[in-house]
């Protein structure tokens, strides 16, 4: 099967969409299929895969950067009129996503499209333009996408009522490319399971000081707004003060991150609290490994990986009950889900900090869900399914 990717985000940018479709891309090359990426010109970014096309873009640096890819390039246009490809995925509903819609018809074949994010929750990266305005117009651009797409894949369940409230249709009525029952499906991301062979818990603990008997907070995320990063640390900043032997530790950059310092300085608590910054990939493990529960509040994930990564290793998490992060922590069994609310989640973390066996039962929950539902191989089967039934029923 040859497939075509179409993305606005793609590396060296390590964020949950360019991580989704590498993690796609390689389950699907070792199963012999043929991937194509087509994506914006990253400046000072050489691509080692041969696979790989680069449409012009305009470098945007707005809170972290993240190249504008330019829908126009006649030497692009002359290798996707050569290439022999039988279904386009896309990976965002404008800019490339508007080339990967234009190919689908031209080439008549199926069109897939991954409605990564929760648009609503990433207004504060549309400079000028009031939150609520910026939300509907992107919203409804996504929509009317999302219902010329033959299938439309979700990263979770919880996700699927949400966007047909926005106007998603279900089912499809009959396109040029025929017929689906089923449109919206979801498909997580997985976890690629050799990244996480043999972590060691020691590493990063004794890099960072943590004693043997102190529990460590752990979070890995942008440190940026849509993260619901202040309410976290706010919230842990008081689990700190009532709990000594614990600590807290932030594997993540962002624009945040001189605030979130400022705030640990004031608190007395910088012994206490750990920014690790951006981890390489090959050594994350360690870091999951080295902490005992994992913290998280985002109200903005359709998935959140690194949930499923921090269950893989077995963590328990304690995270606001929000679409993506519901779908994936089942609330008393591998984490506690709360709402956003300071006392109900420095509750849920104190039971597990005070309660060791707690900790470990919920943590082998949590590693028995993510081999049993969220490895790569798994979730990208499933995707492979979706592909075979649309190419079939052409």
């Amino acid at each position: 099967m040859n497939i075509a990717f179409f993305t606005n985000n793609y590396l060296p940018n390590v964020y949950g969409v360019p991580m989704s479709i590498e993690t796609f891309r390689q389950e699907f090359e070792s199963l012999g299929h043929k991937v194509f990426i087509f994506a914006p010109n990253f400046p000072g970014y050489s691509d080692k895969n041969k696979n790989v096309f680069r449409y012009p873009s305009l470098d945007i640096d707005i809170k972290f950067r993240l190249p504008l890819g330019i829908p126009y390039s006649f030497k692009i246009d002359k290798i996707l009129e050569d290439l022999d490809i039988d279904i386009i995925h896309s990976h965002h509903p404008n800019l490339l996503g508007s080339v990967a819609l234009k190919w689908a018809k031209k080439k008549k074949v199926p069109l897939v499209f991954t409605w990564h994010t929760l648009y609503d929750q990433y207004t504060n990266f549309v400079p000028f333009l009031p939150a609520k305005f910026a939300a509907n117009w992107i919203i409804k651009r996504a929509v009317k996408y999302a219902n010329q797409a033959n299938a439309v894949i979700v990263p979770t369940e919880s996700v699927m009522p949400i966007i047909q409230k926005w106007g998603v249709r279900e089912l499809d009525p009959s396109t040029s490319l025929g017929m689906t029952k089923k449109r919206i499906i979801p498909i997580a991301t997985g976890v690629v399971e050799s990244e996480f062979l043999n972590p060691d818990r020691k590493i990063v603990r004794e890099k960072y000081g943590i004693k043997d008997d102190e529990i460590l907070l752990l979070l890995v995320s942008r440190l940026t707004a849509e993260k619901n990063i202040n309410f976290l640390f706010e919230t842990v900043l008081e689990i700190l003060r009532k709990n000594e032997k614990t600590k807290f530790m932030l594997a993540g950059d962002g624009y945040l991150l001189s605030e979130l310092k400022a705030k640990a300085k004031k608190e007395n608590l910088e012994d206490r609290i750990i920014f690790a910054g951006i981890v390489a990939r090959k050594e994350l493990k360690n870091y999951y490994v080295a902490g005992d529960i994992f913290v998280y509040a985002s109200k903005s994930e359709t998935q959140g990986m690194i949930i499923t990564e921090a269950m893989y290793v077995g963590l328990p998490i304690v995270a606001v009950k929000a679409p993506g992060i519901e779908s994936l922590v089942e609330n008393n069994r591998n984490g506690i889900l709360t709402a956003e609310r300071k006392d109900e989640f420095v509750l849920a973390v104190e039971k597990l900090i005070a309660d060791e066996g707690l900790r470990k039962k919920m943590g082998e929950e949590s590693a028995k869900i993510a081999r049993e539902k969220y490895t790569s191989k798994i979730c990208a089967q499933k995707l492979l399914e979706v592909y075979k039934t649309l190419i079939d029923s052409r």
